[in-house]
């Protein structure tokens, strides 16, 4: 057998071997009993499945080239990451707003990749790179806002949308989740709700689609591709361009990544050299493009469970009771303050009207955290689990409770597990739809 036919093989066996793992940037949505999602009847793994091959072999990878990360993004990587260029309309607005002199603002929102985790300097990472582009291009007519924030998925994304980055009336925003939402059904409707909410904003802006992976190829890319299809978004996927690449030797992981998953300044380089020529492509054909942006008005992809998520703090909502729990202005994230708190295993009860219910907890490394049970209108509807004693490190975690039941007020009730008295946990927040 010559090298060649053993690379193929190789090639081939790793796509079919790549198996699921939990990432460690995203928080885990569980449904009522806290293991798997209950929607709409469907009981659903909570794991993402390896991404499938194109059928296309114009753009296959040629085993016996290596990828030279100074000569750049090939032909080949760049034609696989433009999954679809999408409807430009919107964009092409952007462009043409800040180009007459009027200001403008671009925006990311998505987990620890696009805060920028693991580049040497925030400068470097991907979001910071596509700021530049617009810099560079209408220089002094941009603010950017980066809403990433590590250890997040799209279910939370879609609560804090509004707030974090909808507030600023953005004109363009790259939705970055791939790698953090895992759950192949829950997360689709987080997701579709998440980009409704966006290309819904009065100010119409432009929304593209960012894929990321980690090294096995794992990423909810193909069920997130479906929501961008039906809405005719651009989708970029760094998964498609570097993946193949890395399944046939062709580039090594490490060069790209420190971990399993973030991409260092060369992966994030990769990132931006293929968003920034996709956005020259479509600066260059501005003239062709004379239509103007219009309201949002394309029906749901799924139900749109989560058209009116908000997140709900201890300055949104007042505890109808509550016994050892207090008020911090903030336990852990600069973004979200007013969490409640207990050292002590305590008590605190909600009222809260809505149809869909979760909360967004701290999980620590310490020993400290304890388990706490969840009651809405008496019945026991899941466990918030703060202990993550030998875990990577301290993060914030996303349970659902409460899925699709009729819009109505709910007594919601939190109490200690049994051995979890005098144990702590910090709230930093309901998600409530």
């Amino acid at each position: 057998m010559s090298l060649k036919e053993k690379k193929y093989i190789a090639y081939a066996a790793a796509l079919l071997i790549c198996t699921s793992m939990f990432s460690a940037c995203g928080g885990r949505v569980s449904s009522d009993d806290g293991e798997t999602t209950l929607i709409g009847g469907e009981t659903t793994a909570e794991i993402s499945q390896p991404i499938t091959m194109a059928s296309d072999t114009s753009n296959d990878v040629d085993p016996n080239v290596p990828v030279d990360l100074n000569e750049g993004v090939s032909e080949k990587m760049y034609n696989r990451a433009i999954m679809s260029k999408g409807n430009t309309v919107r964009l092409s607005a952007a462009m043409k707003k800040a180009q007459s002199g009027e200001k403008i603002t671009v925006g990311v929102i998505g987990g620890s990749i696009t805060q920028g985790s693991l580049a040497s300097t925030p400068a470097n990472c991907y979001a910071s790179k596509f700021n530049d582009w617009w810099q560079n291009k209408f220089p002094g007519n941009v603010e950017f806002v980066n809403a990433g924030i590590g250890g997040t998925n799209s279910y939370l994304g879609v609560h804090r949308v509004d707030e974090q980055l909808l507030s600023y009336k953005p004109d363009v925003v790259i939705v970055e989740f791939s790698v953090n939402d895992t759950d192949k059904v829950m997360n689709k409707y987080s997701y579709d709700s998440l980009v409704r909410k966006i290309l819904s904003c009065d100010s119409d802006p432009a929304v593209i689609l960012l894929f990321t992976t980690m090294e096995d190829g794992t990423s909810l890319q193909d069920v997130h591709k479906e929501i961008g299809s039906a809405y005719d978004l651009p989708m970029i996927s760094y998964h498609d361009a570097v993946y193949p690449e890395v399944a046939a030797g062709t580039l090594k992981w490490t060069d790209i990544s420190p971990d399993n998953i973030h991409p260092n300044d060369a992966g994030h380089d990769i990132i931006n050299q293929i968003i920034s020529r996709y956005l020259d492509e479509v600066y260059n054909e501005l003239d062709s493009v004379s239509e103007e942006p219009s309201a949002f008005t394309s029906e749901a992809y799924t139900k749109d469970y989560y058209a009116g998520a908000k997140m709900l703090s201890a300055a949104d909502i007042t505890a109808v009771s509550s016994e050892g729990f207090e008020v911090v202005e903030k336990d852990f994230y600069d973004q979200f303050h007013n969490n409640w708190k207990t050292v002590s295993g305590g008590n605190i009860t909600f009222e809260v009207e809505c149809s869909n219910l979760g909360f967004f907890f701290m999980r620590t490394t310490d020993g400290k955290g304890g388990k706490f049970e969840v009651y809405v209108d008496g019945a026991k509807k899941g466990t918030l689990d703060a202990d993550f004693t030998g875990g990577w490190g301290n993060y914030g975690e996303t349970q659902q409770v409460l899925f699709a039941s009729e819009n109505t007020k709910h007594t919601i009730e939190i109490k200690p597990a049994e051995g979890s008295e005098g144990k702590e946990i910090t709230i930093l927040g309901l998600m409530a739809s």
